[in-house]
């Protein structure tokens, strides 16, 4: 896969330097300079210097060629601005690292559905530990190419679950109605706004963000 990262924050370093790891394809975009110089002497990747939320920059980055834009400045504004941008030029994915939890809903009515809010996460890992609550990390579980994926309902797919078209080796695992978590069987009737956890895999991934690209708004 090819993604285009914005910024070289520690995140944004820390996530490209897996990537790399996992040989994907990483383009990373950054304003300073002398940062990118001392980047380009240890990470085996490409580098865009300028303001990524221009979209004269983020077309240098190839909408059509990369599959995930990530939007991990300091700054949520920026994020916020850089992944619209990046929406209305056609990449793939977008992920969206916002602080402000009041931005989320923000983020919701924009349609920036892939929103990151790392202070929260965490808080609730931090929580969990303190009242010895054990977490299975996602790492642990997942083998090979084992993928989860979330299906937002739209008034085009309510109704009974088991009339949802869904690829031949994905399954529904849980969903929210919500707040509230229900296990679907195929009598379970579907309301617009609930979400859909699925177990899938990388190609059947695909072919989920592509259906969800091309449904009525």
């Amino acid at each position: 896969m090819r993604i285009a990262i914005i910024s070289t924050t520690a995140a944004a370093i820390a996530a490209a330097r897996v990537l790399i790891e996992h040989k994907h394809d990483v383009v990373i975009i950054e304003k300073d300079k002398a940062r990118i110089d001392e980047l380009s002497e240890e990470l085996d990747c490409g580098f865009l210097h300028g303001d990524g939320t221009r979209p004269r920059l983020l077309r240098e980055a190839g909408p059509d060629d990369t599959d995930v834009l990530l939007c991990l400045t300091k700054n949520d504004q920026d994020n916020v601005l850089a992944s619209l941008v990046g929406r209305s030029l056609g990449f793939a994915e977008v992920v969206t690292r916002i602080s402000e939890p009041e931005l989320e809903h923000i983020c919701a009515e924009l349609q920036l559905h892939n929103t990151i809010n790392a202070d929260q996460v965490t808080a609730r890992r931090l929580v969990d530990l303190v009242e010895g609550r054990g977490v299975v990390e996602l790492s642990t579980v997942l083998r090979g190419d084992v993928r989860f994926y979330v299906i937002p309902v739209g008034e085009h797919e309510a109704g009974p679950l088991g009339k949802l078209s869904l690829p031949s080796e994905t399954r529904v695992l849980y969903g929210y109605r919500g707040n509230e978590l229900f296990l679907p069987d195929e009598d379970t009737r579907l309301e617009a706004g609930d979400d859909l956890v699925v177990l899938t895999n990388s190609e059947q991934l695909k072919e989920l963000k592509e259906r969800g690209r091309q449904q009525p708004e």
